[in-house]
């Protein structure tokens, strides 16, 4: 069973009991000031589950495309991916745990063929301390499904992670109950770190065992949450059940909500019992790769993952609007590709060949996800402009590489030199070094050097995203709208064919990027800042309306590069939206007249105009 197999079926399993399928949300988060990617199936939802009425309705499911940077070291092994995609569903305050349980048991066991023997289950302990209780609802709704298919399915009670070890598995037992670490979400962690007001509640999980042996590495006994290798995660439900009280305790939400998540590769390893999750979700880019290298996948192993995984990454990436770059989200795409031509020309992949790769992760997803055809010559132009700058700076970093190692060894400062200023990756340097004869690297000192860097790059970050705002201060939410106008204006004054290819706005200034391929003139410029400001002094409303997402593109709304949306949108309009000045997807905030950005004598003004990747400009403005 493929990947589009399993998505279509889930889809359809689910829109048949009443879910609007929604489609997938952009990787890069548009209203998240936290992180710089979509990680998670629940993250775009989050608004809904605290409380805001969905347009689509109160059950809804979709895949949602996620990408995970802080695994890309771990890609090489069996079950590590950087992009993957999320199944859910969800219900807003209408079914719970009565249907949700047997409906994705039957999903697994009737329309995915999931063998039952193999599925086992995990269930809340209860919080004794916060006087949270067991959820043996669940697991006495599990018992029955098991009993259905003809299994006595035993409760064992785990505890921690690491009673699992102890305990173990023991005859006939299939549903264990594990503590708030394993079995509890809410955005803050188990009940103890929960604030007043933060909803949360049990949550139950499937695993599928592949019945490999167990590693006594990771403990003395196996059970579901061991990290052997035996068994998978595939699906979890969380039941949002209760929120925080000003006292500490718990009280029932009056609004109870399901948010499920299941991992569509891992659903396919399931189905096709193959632990390895690159053979059973790359299969056509290993195809690919297999016939562009001449080798074999089990001839290098590691190899034919990482590039199978960044590859696919990368092409998704790309096709969100993410261009390789040095700050970012771009120095995530910029990474994944320059790890796939280490490893091409491992493979002995030729140069010509490493950006055909496109092709087949195109052909994979193009009835899911149709851009990827239409921007498939864009991406592997990009692609390939990456690979051509990787390869001059690897023969730079080579050259220096000979100065670094003139005194027989390399220290941490200059391998970081190497890796930040120069883009040389580690194994290479190591790599490099040995064929010189030097084996004497100081590795440790420099992996200390790249943490300290990697956390303030971090913290610079938290207040960039694309699409959205560091806050909702007044300073901030004026900037919002100064951003409105001003990418008007410059389509105004640059063409039509401008769009915004990224966004961040602080309480300080707002910055945009934005496609336009030559530097603007001064006359440019200050013909910009003269539309914004006499837009501004106009004191136009600005109107949000809730329309169908075919109405606001046929009156011309100005829209996310790359993104989907739902039947029902929200749009900003700078003047009525039959009539607007300016009009956007968009879901605010934004001031009430625009003449509120002049508060204070202030005034629109551009203070930076630069490149930042091929084709695309900055703009750095404020409210001076």
């Amino acid at each position: 069973m493929t990947p589009t197999e399993v998505r279509q079926k889930y889809l359809k399993f689910y829109e048949a009991r009443g879910h609007a399928v929604i489609p997938s949300s952009p990787l890069v988060p548009q209203n998240d000031p936290t992180t710089l990617f979509t990680g998670s199936g629940m993250q775009p939802l989050v608004p809904y589950l605290l409380g805001k009425n969905h347009p689509a309705g109160a059950r809804i499911c979709d895949s949602q495309k996620c990408f995970r940077s802080g695994d890309i070291e771990e890609v090489g092994d069996n079950r590590h991916t950087t992009f993957f995609e999320m199944l859910g569903n969800w219900s807003l305050g209408d079914y719970f745990k009565q249907e949700q349980l047997p409906w994705f048991f039957e999903f697994l066991v009737d329309e995915v063929g999931l063998d039952p023997k193999n599925l086992y289950v995990t269930v809340f302990l209860g919080d004794e301390k916060n006087n949270v209780p067991k959820d043996t609802e669940s697991a006495e709704l599990w018992q029955k499904l098991f009993a259905g298919k003809g299994i006595d399915a035993k409760v064992a009670e785990i505890g921690s992670e690491e009673d699992g070890y102890i305990k173990g598995i023991k005859e006939g037992e299939r549903i264990f109950y594990y503590d708030a670490k394993k079995n509890w979400w809410s955005r803050a962690g188990t009940p103890d770190k929960m604030p007043a007001g933060e909803p949360g509640g049990p949550d139950s999980e499937v695993f599928y065992d592949f019945g490999t042996p167990h590693d006594t590495k990771f403990g003395e006994h196996c059970h579901p949450n061991c990290d052997c290798g035996r068994f998978l995660e595939i699906g979890n439900s969380v039941f949002m059940q209760y929120i925080k009280q000003d006292d500490g305790t718990f009280a029932l939400l009056p609004k109870q909500n399901v948010d499920f998540g299941g991992g569509l590769e891992r659903i396919v390893m399931a189905a096709t019992n193959s632990p390895d999750i690159i053979t059973s979700n790359h299969a056509p880019i290993i195809e690919y790769l297999e016939k562009a290298s001449g080798k074999s996948y089990k001839d290098d192993v590691r190899s034919f993952r990482i590039i199978a995984d960044h590859m696919k990454a990368a092409v998704f990436l790309i096709a969100d609007g993410v261009k390789p770059g040095a700050a970012d989200q771009g120095y995530f795409v910029r990474r994944l590709i320059r790890r796939s031509v280490r490893y091409a020309d491992k493979l002995g992949i030729a140069e010509a060949g490493f950006a055909q790769v496109v092709q087949p992760v195109v052909d994979m997803y193009k009835d899911q996800y149709p851009e990827l055809v239409e921007k498939i010559q864009e991406i592997e132009a990009s692609i390939s402009g990456e690979e051509e700058k990787f390869r001059k700076t690897l023969a730079r970093g080579k050259k220096e590489l000979e100065r670094f190692t003139g005194n027989g060894s390399v220290s941490a400062q200059d391998a970081f030199q190497l890796v930040t200023t120069f883009g040389f990756p580690l194994e290479l340097i190591i790599e490099e070094a040995g064929e010189r004869g030097i084996k004497q690297i100081d590795i440790e000192g420099f992996k200390e050097l790249l943490k300290k860097h990697q956390d303030l790059s971090r913290s610079g970050s938290e207040q960039k995203f694309k699409g959205g705002l560091a806050d909702t201060e007044e300073k901030t939410v004026r900037l919002h709208t100064a951003h409105h106008l001003l990418l008007k204006a410059l389509q105004i004054v640059l063409g039509p064919e401008v769009h915004q290819r990224g966004s961040n706005i602080t309480q300080e200034r707002l910055r945009i990027d934005f496609n336009y391929g030559a530097k603007m003139t001064d006359e440019q410029k200050k013909e910009v800042e003269r539309i914004v400001n006499e837009k501004i002094n106009e004191d136009i409303t600005v109107v949000r309306t809730e329309m169908s997402k075919d109405e606001a593109e046929r009156l011309g709304a100005e829209h996310e590069f790359g993104a989907k949306y739902p039947d029902m949108v929200s749009v900003y309009s700078v003047g009525p939206v039959d009539n607007a000045f300016s009009i956007e997807f968009c879901g605010g905030p934004h001031v009430g007249h625009t003449g509120e950005l002049a508060t204070g004598g202030k005034h629109f003004k551009i203070q930076k105009e630069e490149a930042v990747a091929q084709g695309v400009r900055r703009i750095k403005a404020v409210l001076e």
